[in-house]
């Protein structure tokens, strides 16, 4: 699987909300794309999910310019006012909600057992609000990543939740080695801060991907 933004913009209510940008990304590569906070960067990654329709330029998945086929394919994951959880949940409840959205079983044994695979069995009656960066951001990613027929995963600034970029960071490349293309929408953070050279919004000319994949999956 390839995705392509080939000279992507949008156009807000009070002017431009996201600049030309260009972003190549295929199945077991990481890209990290930086931008200024604010809407811009979130619209960008909403492009690459099929979700918003460029003002200019196009998104192309293997070649075609197919939104219904992005939306099928590229999951976002938590994405304010998108795909973010309501913050009031219990988290047993956001991860019956995902795992029903990924069409998984998702009673209260399934839900118990999920959380119990992962360490996170004590904090099942959690606010969402109140778990950790680390275990917040790997809990959703998982989610989004069990859908069926998931081929790409979008992460919207989970460096809105922590500084440590590590927490993230490993967690993107593991689910790239796998096969997935993984793009993380950053902002908080300055660039210096974070591991290697990152795409820009606002740019056509973009550093590789990394590959975390010898052989991608199609």
């Amino acid at each position: 699987m390839q995705v392509v933004a080939d000279r992507v913009s949008l156009d807000g209510p009070h002017g431009t909300l996201l600049p030309e940008t260009s972003l190549t990304v295929s199945s077991g590569e990481f890209a990290v794309v930086h931008g200024d906070p604010g809407t811009g960067i979130t619209a960008f990654g909403l492009a690459l999910a099929g979700r918003l329709r460029p003002t200019t330029g196009t998104v192309t998945v293997d070649g075609a310019a197919d939104p219904a086929r992005l939306r099928e394919r590229v999951a976002v994951v938590d994405s304010p006012g998108v795909s973010e959880p309501d913050e009031t949940l219990p988290l047993r409840v956001v991860v019956a909600e995902e795992l029903a959205l990924a069409g998984r079983p998702a009673n209260q044994a399934a839900v118990a057992d999920w959380l119990a695979a992962r360490d996170l069995a004590a904090y099942a009656r959690t606010r969402f609000e109140n778990l950790a960066a680390e275990p917040r951001t790997r809990l959703l990613t998982d989610l989004a990543a069990s859908r069926a027929g998931a081929g790409m995963l979008v992460l919207d600034r989970p460096d809105r939740h922590t500084s440590d970029v590590d927490s993230w960071w490993m967690l993107a490349h593991e689910h790239a080695e796998r096969g997935l293309a993984v793009v993380v929408l950053t902002a908080t953070l300055p660039v210096s801060a974070l591991l290697t050279t990152p795409a820009r919004i606002g740019r056509l000319e973009q550093p590789a991907p990394q590959r975390c994949q010898e052989e991608p999956i199609p």
